[in-house]
């Protein structure tokens, strides 16, 4: 990393094969004594040759040592463990003798400095990346050439307790920013700043003159402050002058201001003044380049939001005119009339396309504003159809239409605070528990309706626990295998009673394969685990099956029937095996109670149906998946299909927010992954954690296509009404983007932002694969039967 891109023949690297960064290794402190052994041996090299000990005694030079033993054994073991204060103690040795060879080497000339730092933290159950501050809060510690000495002070006050337990309340301690260390570190080696650095020099580090100081403060401030013009330049070549609006704390004049009294200060010999206009400087360079850089949020916010609200209300009118019976229909006069919206839309397309031809826009920017323009055109085109749909709602009493979408509204705006408030999914899951009550599903069937209760407020559960990954538990691992298991033999007990026991006997073997592969995932993990904590590493036939086990996951479901409990239990056997593999502690039971709603979901679904009088109303043990709907069967979109389309939205946001939040998910823990490797290898892990994390959405989208099919509407009525309320709630965390603030706020705006516009196109994906999933089969034993009704 630190060779790549770099100019000349000056920079070497070594390092140790990727295969050595083993989590299950019996001990990972042997990377740093690597590290520590093989610095020995280069110098002690250096002192028998003549020409690398004049390079080494060179000025200017920069020895980099990475130290990665404290991380992989925190990963392993937990910081608090005894392997990770072992290794804190061989690193703390080490450092001491390495700190000893190079004193000897130079002949102690007192002009190395060393600086000792850490890239992260790490929480006490071994991840990081979440952005606690025991993450974020990293060790600096400087000393020799050129760096001051710790300075005692009577009190000082923080806002944690790093120093009350390090013993550490008398001696003064400064905070930097990470960016701030490479500023340091080009000043004590005396090298131009870093390109592009934002990095502020802390001046309370450095161990010399006040002129030394201050020049090295202007040449920091100089350095910020010409990013600041070339910011401020790229945007004036891109905006019309009589639109440009410069940064008017620091214009160019009172540029030249700043850098004549820093100059003057200097030479009077007034250091203390001139390093504070330096300081001054770079907060309002630092200032500019934020407003440089989002100069055009208005104007893009603005391009986004008429995109949004303009694709929202398209989708609404598709909604309309194809799946409900309020569209009128097209005459053959309005086939032939003329359009009235057309030649307006042109022209402000044309006019939209010059104003930004004139400013030099990026091709990004057409999009953005372009992108509005025929969306809303191909509203206002199709309103007219739809007026049918204003008189209805105009019809309904006035309150009633506002409590629909007031209680909409209050939906929508639960599943966004779900985002930032796992509880909330509580309480919207305790809503569900309560919604059959309001209803005549009571009376129609008291045993579904209380299952449903149950398994809501079971589900209910999980948003209140700890997030995954902060403690290990492989008892209640262990369990739900257990549990998983003996379901699915009370299952397929009832469906072996439910068939003519002459036909398709040889599809029970899939059944009985993926039972098995459920028992053989709860005993791997559990051997894999006790093999890890004996440190005798991943044992090569655990990782086999793991893998075994996997793979087949995607292919048995497959070989099962498509009628619709059949497949449905298959698919859920499947994915269960393999999560077994991937949990550590509670979470295992969350498929497992997710799965158990989605089947009462279902059959509930059915019995709306039945109570509102749709007709025929088909047994569910006889849908086929395999089968496509008749068209003249389909129905036109009910209002109870909006409800349908939030639960199953709803249910999505629990699969994800069920068992962690975005910071858990942004952590990097690998002990889930052991069953299948323990060295580290950053894609397979990560595409072994986000399959973990896909297998709810899996059995929740399963469940909805099994309710399209059953409820005899398009997949595509359902999927419309789904786009609009994730559109909306894409709209909702936009305006909560921020990029002020800690990394957890900034980065979790983000990531709600993504995930959410991220969610149209990944449920499409997912459906696409749903329906692979359920609807296709693979035939192993000679020609298909016909299914038993």
């Amino acid at each position: 990393m630190f060779a790549k891109g770099a100019t000349g023949d000056h920079v070497y690297t070594y390092c140790y094969p990727a295969e050595t960064e083993d989590f299950a290794a019996k001990d990972a402190s042997k990377l740093d004594t690597w590290v520590f052994d093989k610095v020995k041996e280069f110098f002690l090299t250096a002192k028998n040759n003549a020409t690398l000990l004049s390079k080494i005694k060179q000025d200017r030079v920069v020895f980099f040592l990475h130290l990665l033993g404290l991380d992989t054994n925190g990963h392993a073991h937990r910081p608090m463990s005894r392997e990770y204060k072992e290794n804190v103690h061989i690193v703390d040795t080490g450092v001491k003798e390495i700190v000893s060879i190079i004193n000897d080497l130079f002949e102690h000339d007192d002009r190395t400095a060393f600086v000792f730092t850490s890239d992260h933290g790490m929480t006490n159950w071994g991840s990081h990346g979440a952005g606690h501050p025991s993450e974020t809060l990293t060790p600096l510690v400087a000393w020799g050439a050129g760096v001051s000495t710790a300075q005692y002070v009577h009190s000082q006050v923080f806002p944690d307790i790093f120093l009350t337990e390090w013993k550490l309340e008398n001696w003064k301690r400064t905070d930097v920013n990470q960016a701030d260390v490479a500023a340091l570190m080009a000043s004590l080696i005396g090298v131009p700043f870093p390109m592009n650095s934002v990095g502020i020099l802390p001046l309370e580090y450095l161990n010399n003159t006040d002129h030394f100081k201050a020049e090295c403060m202007l040449a920091n401030a100089i350095e910020i402050l010409e990013q600041y013009k070339v910011k401020m330049a790229q945007k004036k070549a891109t905006t019309l002058n009589i639109l440009f609006t410069p940064f008017k704390p620091l214009t160019n004049s009172r540029q030249l201001d700043f850098l004549r009294s820093a100059r003057l200060y200097i030479k009077q010999q007034k250091y203390d003044e001139a390093i504070t206009v330096c300081r001054t400087l770079i907060d309002l360079a630092l200032e500019g380049l934020s407003y440089y850089h989002t100069y055009d949020r208005f104007f893009l916010g603005v391009s986004v939001v008429l995109g949004f609200v303009g694709w929202t209300s398209y989708i609404i009118v598709m909604i309309i005119k194809n799946h409900t019976s309020f569209c009128k229909p097209a005459s053959q006069i309005d086939k032939l009339s003329k359009d009235p919206f057309r030649g307006t839309f042109i022209v402000a397309g044309v006019l939209i396309t010059c104003f930004l031809l004139i400013q030099a826009s990026p091709w990004t920017y057409y999009i953005y504003c372009l992108l509005p323009v025929p969306v809303w055109y191909a509203v206002m085109r199709e309103c007219r159809r739809t007026q049918g749909i204003v008189s209805l709602v105009t019809a309904n009493p006035f309150c009633q239409s506002f409590g629909l979408l007031l209680l909409f509204a209050l939906g929508i705006e639960i599943m966004v605070l779900s985002f930032f408030y796992r509880s909330v999914l509580t309480l919207g899951l305790i809503a569900f528990a309560g919604w059959p009550l309001f209803t005549k599903l009571w009376t129609q069937t008291r045993v579904m309706t209380v299952c449903w209760i149950v398994l809501c407020l079971l589900l209910a559960v999980f948003p209140l626990m700890p997030v995954v990954g902060r403690k290990q538990n492989i008892s209640l691992v262990l369990s739900s295998g257990l549990v998983t298991f003996l379901i699915a033999s009370l299952c397929l007990r009832l469906l072996s009673k439910s068939k003519d026991k002459s036909t398709d006997k040889k599809y029970f073997v899939a059944f009985t394969y993926q039972m098995l592969c459920v028992a053989l995932s709860t005993y791997i993990l559990n051997s894999t685990h006790s093999s890890l904590e004996l440190k005798q590493g991943l044992p090569l036939a655990n990782q086999l099956i793991s893998w075994g086990i996997l793979a087949s996951s995607f292919v048995v479901p497959l070989l099962s029937e498509t009628l619709l409990f059949q497949r449905l239990l298959s698919i859920f056997l499947s994915l269960m095996s393999t999560y077994l593999l991937v949990s550590t502690g509670y979470e295992a039971f969350f498929p497992l109670v997710l799965s158990c709603l989605m089947f009462v979901w279902i059959v509930v679904e059915q019995e709306t149906l039945s109570h509102h009088g749709s007709s025929p109303v088909q047994k569910l043990v006889t849908f086929d998946f395999s089968c496509a709907l008749d068209i003249t069967q389909l129905r036109h979109l009910q209002l109870d299909d909006i409800r349908r389309s939030f639960f199953f939205i709803f249910f999505i946001v629990t699969a994800f927010f069920g068992t962690g939040n975005i910071a858990s998910i942004n952590s990097f823990d690998p002990a889930s992954v052991y069953c299948f490797l323990t060295v580290f290898n950053p894609f397979v892990m990560g595409a072994l954690m986000m399959w973990k994390i896909l297998i709810p959405f899996v059995l929740v989208s399963c469940a909805f296509e099994a309710i399209q099919l059953s409820s005899l509407l398009s997949s595509k009525s359902l999927f419309l009404i789904v786009l609009v309320i994730s559109d909306i709630m894409a709209l909702h965390f936009f305006f909560l983007v921020k990029d002020y603030g800690s990394w957890l706020d900034i980065g979790t705006s983000i990531s709600h932002y993504v995930i959410v516009m991220s969610m149209t196109i990944f449920l499409m994906l997912l459906s696409v694969f749903v329906q692979v999933l359920t609807t296709k089969r693979v035939h192993l034993w000679g020609k298909p039967k016909h299914h038993w009704l």
